[in-house]
């Protein structure tokens, strides 16, 4: 009896790989949703909705790009976790939601590690610190100075807690002995956008949402985020210049629910791949002041679980909070 349902074990087995491999080959038969857990015009939506786009295209199915905002990116990644494993919802996300939220949040919902099924890196991509023109510090020197004659007197924007704009801003205060107070918005066009407006003096953003507002001086770009000076403005310093070791860069990737059939991931992760290394949308990425990183889906898990013990440190050192 026992070598009968040995042999029953291995037919399951293999009748359950040979429904994978057949659903893989049909997959997609409808529209694929992709979930951004930030709000629409912002750096994040930009990049998932050309990359949806593309993505389309390439599988002869519309990848519907669908904005779910909230509490760091957690609302949009949650919504994610929670869904079918079947390859039809997708999770365009950042280090926040997939690795810093987890040690910033009591309680996310879900598990980055444990819930998603890694697909691709897509890019790493540096911040900028800009203030409005009538802000009195217009260099990283002079703003130091400022802040620490002036502790609680300034605060700055960020797209949302969790961001790896949130955690510049609190990274400078940590290592420049310094302080001001944190505004988090839902997604970075808000907070750009108060901060054109002058509500809020200074802004931690990404290159796609300030740059073309700093070449139009509307706003002045005071340092970069990344460990040296970035291209698209080489004649602005970085933080590390005058705080050694400063680093902070948000990457960005695409995730699926876990346990999706391994032969969907790898096909996602293919049609991906190809996308991210094509010259048209390397040059699009570094247009945004990033490098693009196309991985395997197995580099990308390692990568994510290393991420998540690498933020845990930064959230203690910074002593960083949710606002």
């Amino acid at each position: 009896m026992k070598g009968i349902y040995r042999v029953m074990g291995i037919a399951s087995g293999v009748a359950l790989c040979f429904t994978g491999a057949v659903h893989a080959q049909a997959y997609p038969t409808k529209p694929i949703r992709m979930i951004v857990p930030f709000s629409a015009g912002g750096p994040t939506d930009a990049m998932a909705r050309d990359l949806a786009l593309r993505m389309a295209t390439e599988l002869g199915q519309p990848v519907v790009v669908e904005n779910r905002p909230g509490a760091g990116g957690n609302i949009g990644a949650d919504m994610a976790a929670k869904s079918a494993p079947d390859g039809y919802t997708l999770l365009f996300a950042t280090n926040g939601p997939l690795a810093g939220n987890p040690s910033l949040y009591k309680n996310i919902g879900y598990d980055p590690i444990k819930s998603f099924a890694p697909i691709t890196n897509y890019a790493i991509i540096g911040n900028i610190l800009a203030v409005h023109p009538s802000f009195p510090a217009h260099t990283l020197a002079d703003l130091l100075k400022l802040l620490k004659a002036n502790p609680d007197k300034y605060s700055y924007a960020s797209g949302g807690s969790g961001t790896t704009q949130h955690f510049a801003g609190e990274l400078v205060k940590a290592m420049g002995g310094v302080k001001m107070t944190h505004i988090s918005y839902k997604g970075e066009g808000p907070a750009v956008l108060d901060t054109l407006g002058n509500q809020v003096p200074m802004v931690f953003c990404n290159f796609s949402s300030c740059l073309q507002h700093i070449q139009s001086g509307k706003l002045l770009a005071v340092a970069v985020t990344s460990p040296k000076r970035n291209p698209a403005l080489p004649n602005v310093p970085s933080i590390a210049e005058a705080l050694p070791g400063f680093d902070m860069r948000a990457w960005y990737g695409l995730v699926t629910v876990a346990n999706t059939p391994p032969a969907i991931v790898k096909r996602l992760n293919e049609v991906a791949v190809k996308i991210i290394s094509s010259p048209e949308v390397t040059a699009k990425i570094r247009s945004y002041g990033g490098e693009p990183r196309p991985s395997s889906a197995e580099e990308y898990g390692q990568f994510i679980r290393s991420e998540v013990q690498k933020w845990d440190h930064i959230v203690k050192v910074s002593g960083a909070t949710v606002d």
